[in-house]
């Protein structure tokens, strides 16, 4: 087994990467979202759960990716999946059908119960900034069996308020899931660059039930725009192995050796 490595030869976004491709076990079926959440899932294959299936919105299946896709529509994805099906398969069959283990999402806010905003930063009808929107991100978080959100943690990005709701999470809190007609588990766990939060069984509040190597949990509280609930039995993640670190950065040269 590869030994994990010193404390500052990692930064705090390849801690988050490598935290949250340890959450995919070997063999599930996995919808990814582009970014950081691709950049884990397929650090994931690379290690530990070759037999992990990434699936993209646009229709690729059992992609394998030699570099990290700049979007759902970038070749490298086709080029190397199992199989290719239209959009409307995608969705309706596979991820509506229930087909599906895990999401991988990304976000630009979350809240206390996990729901997620990639629509607009403040007023809507006059935003400080306009974002890509939710694209299928509403259905995954809906149909998938469970999702994994990433994102950097500030309380810029954790929020006691959405400016927009584009995805569901937990809604209000209990119950909400369930009466939208929701069939997922819901958002099961939250990586940031600080630590990991899970929803608590009851409230279905985000706690924060780990930190990665190096980080308080006042750091990840003052980096939150709520009253962050810490776990009473608090855990430290393992640093990155010499292999997941190996991994991960083979992605980041060859997107180098291709001038992105």
């Amino acid at each position: 087994m590869s030994q994990a490595v010193a404390p500052g030869t990692f930064t705090a976004e390849e801690m988050m990467a490598v935290a949250a491709a340890r959450r995919l076990a070997d063999g599930v079926t996995c919808f990814v979202g582009i970014g950081a959440p691709s950049r884990a899932a397929n650090l994931a294959r690379q290690t530990h759960a070759p037999g992990c299936v990434l699936i993209y919105e646009s229709g690729t299946i059992g992609a394998k990716p030699r570099r990290l896709p700049l979007s759902i529509g970038d070749g490298e994805l086709a080029e190397t999946a199992d199989a290719v099906v239209s959009v409307p398969e995608i969705f309706s069959y596979w991820l509506q059908g229930g087909r599906i283990d895990v999401g991988f999402l990304g976000a630009a806010q979350i809240d206390r119960f996990g729901n997620l905003n990639s629509t607009v930063i403040g007023d809507y009808a006059h935003p400080a900034a306009r974002l890509p929107g939710g694209g299928g991100a509403p259905e995954i978080a809906a149909c998938c069996r469970e999702t994994v959100v990433m994102l950097a943690q500030s309380p810029r990005t954790f929020v006691e308020r959405l400016d927009f709701r584009s995805t569901v999470g937990y809604g209000d809190g209990p119950g909400d899931r369930e009466r939208l007609g929701l069939t997922g588990e819901g958002v099961t766990a939250v990586i940031s660059d600080l630590g990991v939060l899970e929803p608590d069984p009851g409230s279905s509040e985000l706690v924060l039930s780990s930190l990665h190597p190096g980080v308080e949990a006042e750091q990840a509280c003052a980096a939150t725009g709520w009253e962050l609930r810490v776990a009473a039995e608090l855990s430290a993640a393992p640093p990155p192995t010499a292999a997941e670190l190996q991994a991960l950065r083979a992605f980041a040269a060859a997107d180098e050796e291709d001038g992105r």
